[in-house]
């Protein structure tokens, strides 16, 4: 392995909007090979405080109308609503990774969560680095009860830790802004 590529696609990595993936999104040789890099994250206890639900098209577009039914029964914004549901109705493929708290556990809470969000970073790059687009995306969707029953049947404690959108990218994204590595560092010597 050559680290310098690592390294390289490390700093320059940019998540690939949903309105950017074509078909085909990763077989499912390639998600289940995906999914195993995705699940190889640091997990203190060892306790695997998430799972994959693998969403295909037809899933996804269930998920937009819950996500437009839903809102608009508690009197969500209707124009975000609509950006809000196209993101699963654009997907080519869904992973919604639940995070699934270990409440019999001494770990604490933020760290099994933490634990969820890597699960969700990791299969962003694990896609990216095998050539396809990915994108995490989160939104009111993620920790609401209603949403969680209708279109999952995921009861509390689980909530979503990320919807992950994979696809074939059509366009590189547009650059953004990062941090001012200075404005965030403080090196401390003793």
């Amino acid at each position: 392995m050559d680290t310098h590529d690592l390294l390289e696609f490390l700093l320059t990595r940019r998540s690939v909007p949903v309105r950017l993936h074509a078909d085909p999104p990763p077989d499912d040789a390639t998600l289940r090979r995906l999914l195993t890099a995705a699940a190889r994250v640091p997990d203190h206890g060892k306790l695997v405080p998430f799972r994959f639900e693998v969403l295909r098209c037809a899933a996804s577009d269930r998920l937009a109308a819950v996500t437009r039914e839903v809102g608009t029964a508690q009197g969500r914004d209707p124009d975000k609503l609509v950006k809000q549901s196209a993101a699963f109705e654009d997907a080519r493929l869904t992973v919604a990774v639940v995070f699934s708290p270990r409440t019999d556990s001494a770990i604490p809470l933020i760290e099994q969560e933490q634990t969820a969000a890597l699960a969700c970073l990791s299969l962003v790059n694990a896609a990216q680095a095998a050539g396809f687009a990915g994108h995490w995306l989160t939104g009111w969707m993620a920790r609401d009860p209603a949403f969680l029953r209708a279109g999952l049947g995921i009861e509390p404690p689980e909530v979503v830790a990320g919807f992950v959108h994979l696809g074939t990218p059509t366009a590189a994204p547009a650059a953004r802004p990062r941090p001012d590595l200075d404005a965030i560092t403080r090196w401390v010597e003793t």
